[in-house]
């Protein structure tokens, strides 16, 4: 088990100088009058609040590493020798036709209007974060060729410089968000969709009503939160402008930028940064029902819900009033999540792990489900960025969990594929790159095709970063292609929690997944009687 220094974590750039560390506070056992650092103890000293965030801000994104009592890699995959579950009725198994480039990867989430998608993962919400606005074109034309759903996260109007608002407080004109809308559409090949997401400070700007009015999209996404943080949603500003702007629209923005003692500590120098924070949101019951009415009535063809690690009361008051109001998906994020800007404890010590807190969302799916009761279509969310990932977490949720919502996973490759492309124009490739070649069709192996998909003209206007999203969900759909058929499950549906063990009698009594020991056991009796 890796040791857990809460005084100390690459996160916030801090560490501990001695060699033993308290395990409770994280401080060193022998803390020496005269040392220079670098704990967080030691930096917050002078720098404060700072200390609650990782950083450098928009140049990372971060995740938390508590490590828990159960998590996903305590659940195996079976294998057989035997069956092919899923393949046409026209196809008979055997060993010619049961082969792995046959396994169907596609999947599709709705109540009534399906999306179809290549792959059973999407994008996490990249919303305000400038890791998100600087990337956007490689995140969003990357997940349109791969065939994958893109979720515009939250806030993205309201931060926009140029947004303009009407005599209502009412969005008449958001730049950003047409580039990012737009960007998706000009490459989307018929699977996937962008829709985009929702907090408190967007139904005030009225976001709802622009995307649809203007754009004509067919989803919108309710967020009551996520793994990475119980609160609203952050950025950072640099500029004492930027702030006063933004606390001018509504939000909060701390410190208070208004406060003469703000802008003094600003123009001194101490002051170098502001933090925008997202309103709380409060939900009820009629309330939820009547906004997801309200935006019917607007002409959203399908309504999501995004949810975080809240206690195990409002994860049923998602799926028991998701179900009511007939959502088209329902996607649950459990902790430690990563983020672009969440403070560091929270993401460590916050809401309810995402094993745990799937288990439980399956477990009360079910509970409607034998009522007879519909239930929405379920993605789960936290920390996946395999195919292994993807299947066990199929598998936990069957038939409930449609997808897998990847963050921090899927943006890694267009943030590397992005670098690729500066490293060959500075001719600076390091050597982990330049071994593959020195171009981008010897480097990308993925780079043929994504040309066949746009067509060699195009080719030039497609940034790496994009080939490099492509190149990544090929290799999950690959290996999920290969994970599937050794579970002789050859399309989605397929899948079942049988196709899973426990590895501990602990993981086993939290998810409902036999002990591995236990698993098959009855049928192998049978065969030896």
């Amino acid at each position: 088990m890796n040791l857990q220094r809460p005084n100390a974590n690459d996160a916030t750039r801090s560490a501990n100088r001695s060699r033993n560390v308290a395990p409770m506070s994280g401080i060193c056992s022998r803390c020496l009058d005269g040392c220079t650092g670098n704990c967080e103890v030691f930096r917050a000293t002078f720098r404060g609040r700072e200390l609650i965030y990782p950083g450098p801000f928009g140049d990372i994104t971060a995740g938390g590493d508590k490590e828990y009592p159960v998590d996903y890699s305590h659940l195996n995959i079976q294998g057989y020798a035997l069956g092919a579950r899923g393949l046409p009725s026209s196809v008979e198994g055997n060993s010619d036709t049961a082969i792995f480039p046959a396994v169907d990867t596609e999947t599709e989430y709705g109540w009534d209007i399906k999306v179809k998608m290549k792959l059973p993962a999407f994008t996490g919400a990249l919303g305000s974060t400038e890791i998100a606005r600087k990337n956007w074109e490689h995140f969003a034309i990357g997940a349109a060729i791969s065939g994958v759903t893109l979720v515009c996260g939250e806030n993205v109007c309201g931060i926009d410089p140029k947004l303009e608002l009407d005599a209502n407080g009412k969005a008449v004109s958001a730049p950003d968000m047409d580039r990012r809308i737009e960007i998706y559409r000009r490459y989307h090949q018929g699977y996937g969709e962008i829709l985009v997401q929702m907090n408190v400070e967007d139904t005030r700007l009225g976001v709802a009503e622009y995307v649809h009015n203007k754009h004509g999209l067919d989803t919108i996404e309710l967020k009551w939160g996520q793994g990475a943080k119980c609160i609203g949603g952050e950025i950072k500003v640099d500029s004492l402008e930027r702030a006063l702007e933004l606390q001018n629209r509504g939000y909060i923005v701390t410190p208070d930028p208004s406060s003469p003692i703000t802008q003094a500590a600003y123009k001194d120098g101490a002051l170098k940064e502001f933090e925008r924070h997202s309103r709380l949101g409060f939900v009820n019951e009629e309330g939820f029902y009547a906004e997801v009415e309200r935006l019917r009535n607007i002409g959203f063809k399908r309504i999501t819900l995004k949810t975080g690690a809240y206690s195990l009361r409002e994860l049923a008051m998602a799926i028991k009033w998701g179900a009511n109001a007939k959502i088209d998906l329902l996607t649950i994020d459990g902790s430690s999540g990563g983020t672009g800007m969440s403070p560091w404890r929270m993401m460590e010590e916050w809401g309810i792990p995402s094993l745990y807190l799937h288990s439980a969302a399956y477990e009360f799916c079910k509970k409607l489900a034998d009522k007879g009761q519909r239930v929405p279509d379920i993605a789960f969310a936290g920390g996946f960025s395999s195919e292994d990932g993807i299947f066990k977490a199929l598998a936990l949720g069957s038939p409930f969990v449609k997808a897998v919502c990847i963050g921090r996973a899927m943006m890694i490759p267009g943030m590397v594929g992005k670098n690729i492309a500066n490293w060959i124009k500075e001719g600076k490739l390091p050597n982990t790159v330049s071994q593959f070649g020195s171009t981008p069709e010897e480097i990308f192996v993925n780079y043929e095709d994504v040309m066949s998909i746009v067509g060699a003209n195009e080719m030039k206007n497609i940034p790496l970063g994009a080939v490099g999203i492509y190149s990544y969900c090929e290799k999950l759909r690959i290996g999920l292609q290969q994970l599937m058929a050794g579970a002789r499950c050859f399309n989605m549906p397929a899948i079942t929690r049988r196709e899973l063990m426990s590895l501990t009698e602990e993981c086993a009594k939290v998810t409902g997944i036999p002990y591995l020991m236990d698993a098959y056991r009855e049928e192998a009796m049978q065969i030896l009687a």
